[in-house]
């Protein structure tokens, strides 16, 4: 945890900017995986870890504007639960830690609520994305499941945003720790992977980096021959000659803050030529990219600046024509390209991701629902605090391939032929993590390498 005053001052700024009512937090349960007592690693809820700073199971938290009460709510061990998971802090005493001197048994929240909701007074509360979740809002406030998407507090949300968008110099330095080990992983990758190997192996190889440091996983890692399948979690492949090798994996903190990068390795020594033309573009598109970043410039914008990039790089090799600010803006480049540039990074790898991408990623604009465009997740005028990942890439997947050129769709700007020559190509990715600063924007974590020459050095 954080010092308890950065609890409090979080919470202090939160009331202010809500200005009224009841502030509901559910924090995350265990889950089980085949049966009750076997469960998944858990994980709180990162907006409870960001107010109130416990990574415990079985608590929910008020902050009663009105009132001026903050109250975490909770059960305190029993002697089952210490024999069989040790001693632990009090929930009065773990509370203390972030400022927080109320607590309450569980059972009462759901009276605390109604009182208030019987004076009339309003109950945030944010979007569910668990089913215990939805169970709960259902018993504390009366809401069946289908309702409550209605009914979250937009509130709530957007002062929550604007406070989790701005990372504090402490958080930073937290993020740049996950960074660091993230590199660490992707670094040990290139150094291991030879053909014959399992995907299964690289993954275990550098998943091994993160928890000998003692820290986790910020999301499942992607470790593939076949990286023209964006977010491809099979790890059965053997790797063979010549093939290249995509990974995006990332690093979680003790306390919460996630890393995360890309990388796209030969498993050969050497890149061949082919590889290296593609590779060459798609650094290209990274590096342009970075070199634009800074307040007050539109997220969207670098990621128009990334495509055109890619489209001139392509036109190069024959494989796209026209102008190519006309292919950007009709949607061509989404063929190769169909995915955005980045997103918010923080305590969630996809910061906030459950509030949704239009709040978070918009500032409350419409998302695009040009194919490619609108899995763009964050579009909006970046800000310095802001932290988010650079990850453009380049991806010939052949049903794409085949479902375009069966329409023959935007063919003034695809040439069809040369492309079916690349369709056993796969695909990459290269991505590293950065904090907008007041005068551009500075990389987080140790660098990893980039280019054709640096990966290959490490070969």
């Amino acid at each position: 945890m954080f010092d308890k005053e950065v609890y409090v001052e979080r919470r202090r700024r939160l009331k202010h900017d809500v200005g009224t009512g009841v502030m509901l937090f559910l924090g995350n349960d265990e889950l089980s995986t085949n049966y009750a007592a076997n469960t998944f690693t858990y994980r709180q809820d990162s907006t409870f870890l960001y107010f109130f700073g416990q990574a415990y199971p079985g608590l929910a938290a008020v902050i009663d504007i009105d009132e001026d009460r903050e109250i975490i709510f909770g059960d305190e061990l029993t002697i089952d639960d210490i024999v069989w998971m040790g001693n632990q802090p009090t929930l009065h005493e773990k509370s203390a830690n972030a400022g927080i001197s109320e607590t309450r048994p569980a059972a009462e929240l759901a009276e605390y609520l109604r009182q208030a909701a019987s004076k009339g007074r309003r109950i945030h509360y944010l979007p569910p994305y668990r089913p215990e979740h939805r169970l709960k809002l259902m018993n504390l406030i009366g809401l069946l499941p289908d309702r409550q998407d209605a009914g979250v507090s937009v509130d709530m949300m957007v002062a929550i945003i604007d406070q989790r968008n701005h990372k504090s110099d402490i958080e930073i330095a937290e993020i740049e720790r996950a960074c660091d080990v993230t590199a660490d992983m992707h670094i040990e990758a290139m150094k291991i992977l030879r053909p014959g190997m399992l995907e299964s192996q690289v993954s275990a190889a550098l998943e091994a980096v993160a928890f000998a440091k003692g820290y986790g996983l910020s999301f499942a890692t992607i470790a593939t021959i076949n990286g023209q399948t964006l977010h491809n979690h099979h790890h059965g492949n053997v790797v063979g000659e010549g093939d290249l090798f995509l990974i995006d994996a990332g690093a979680e903190s003790p306390m919460g803050y996630a890393g995360d990068m890309s990388s796209t390795i030969c498993a050969s020594r050497r890149f061949t030529q082919r590889q290296k033309d593609i590779y060459d573009i798609q650094n290209a598109m990274h590096l342009q990219s970075v070199a634009a970043l800074r307040p007050g410039v539109t997220f969207e914008s670098v990621y128009d600046l990334s495509a055109r990039v890619m489209v001139e790089g392509l036109k190069s090799l024959g494989l796209m024509r026209g102008d190519a600010g006309d292919a950007v803006r009709e949607g061509a480049h989404a063929l190769f390209y169909p995915h955005g540039l980045g997103h918010m990074m923080g305590l969630d790898v996809h910061d906030m991701e459950n509030f949704g991408e239009v709040l978070v990623g918009y500032a409350g604009h419409p998302k695009s629902r040009q194919f490619g465009r609108n899995s763009l997740r964050l579009a909006r005028e970046l800000e310095v605090g802001f932290v988010h990942t650079i990850e453009p890439g380049i991806y010939f997947i052949p049903e794409l391939i085949d479902l375009w050129r069966k329409d023959r769709k935007l063919a003034d700007f695809i040439n069809y032929d040369k492309v079916e020559q690349y369709r056993d190509f796969g695909g990459i990715r290269n991505e590293e993590d950065y904090l907008i600063t007041p005068d551009g924007a500075r990389r987080l974590g140790k660098k990893i390498p980039l280019t054709t020459d640096e990966v290959e050095a490490l070969r």
